[in-house]
C-alpha cells in the first residue's frame, strides 16, 4: 500500500472539543489536510519539541527517546495506519542492528516522538479519503501562521504575580538579562507557552542588534 508523507502544519485549540487541541497534518505533495484531535498534554509535548525548548526535567516522550537511543534503537518513521470509529491508530517503525520492527502507539504520542527524532510521518490514501480536508487558501494561510507553542496551555494550577507579568505585551518593558532570568524560571515551572513568548522577545532583540 502506497504511503503518503505528511508534515505538521498547525497546532491549535480543537473547534469541536473545547478542552482538547487539534494537530493538523499536511500532505507534502498535495493540498489535503488531516486534522487530529489530541489532548492538552500531548499537544504540549509536540509544541515543546517543535519549538526546541529544553524542559527542566525530561518529559515522558523525552524519556522514551533517551531510552531508545541508549539501547541504540532508531525511530525510522511513524505511520498513521488506521482509522476506526473516528479513532486514529499509529505505529512506530524502529530499527535495531539492521532489523526492522513495529511498536503500536497512540497517534498523538507517535507524532510527539516523530518531532523529537525528526523522522518522517506517513499515512495511507484511505485515511485521507475518509478524514482529510482541503482548506481554502485563506484558511490555510491562517492555520500555518500559528506557532505550535502559542495555543497549548499548561495546567500547573500555580498562579503568581510573576507569571501574570509575563503575559500580554509587558515583555518589552524588561531588560534582556531580566528576560533571560524569567525564561529560566518559567521553564523550571514547565510553563512552555510563556517560555516561547519570552524566547521570541529575546530573539527579536538579538535580531535588531545584529
Amino acid at each position: 500500500m502506497k504511503k503518503i508523507e505528511l508534515d505538521i502544519v498547525a497546532l491549535s485549540h480543537s473547534v469541536t472539543q473545547s478542552h482538547n487541541y487539534a494537530v493538523v497534518l499536511g500532505e507534502q505533495d498535495g493540498s489535503r489536510r488531516l486534522p487530529i484531535v489530541i489532548g492538552g498534554f500531548e499537544a504540549q509535548a509536540i509544541a515543546v519539541a517543535m519549538e526546541r525548548m529544553t524542559p527542566n526535567r525530561p518529559l515522558t516522550h523525552d524519556l522514551f527517546k533517551n531510552t531508545l537511543e541508549t539501547f541504540e534503537i532508531e525511530l525510522k518513521e511513524v505511520i498513521i495506519n488506521n482509522l476506526l470509529d473516528g479513532i486514529f491508530y499509529a505505529r512506530l517503525i524502529c530499527l535495531k542492528d539492521g532489523e526492522e520492527f513495529e511498536i503500536d502507539s497512540r497517534t498523538s504520542d507517535a507524532l510527539a516522538m516523530a518531532v523529537r527524532f525528526n523522522c518522517p510521518i506517513f499515512t495511507y490514501e484511505f485515511i485521507l479519503d475518509a478524514a482529510g480536508v482541503i482548506l481554502e487558501d485563506s484558511e490555510e494561510e491562517g492555520a500555518e501562521k500559528q506557532t505550535p507553542a502559542e495555543k497549548p496551555k499548561t495546567t500547573t494550577g500555580k498562579k503568581s504575580k510573576r507569571k501574570k507579568s509575563v503575559s500580554g505585551n509587558t515583555l518589552s518593558s524588561y531588560t534582556t538579562d531580566e528576560l533571560s532570568k524569567m525564561l529560566e524560571e518559567v521553564l523550571a515551572d514547565e510553563d512552555y507557552e510563556r517560555a516561547a513568548k519570552i524566547r521570541d522577545e529575546i530573539q527579536r532583540r538579538e535580531g535588531q542588534d545584529s
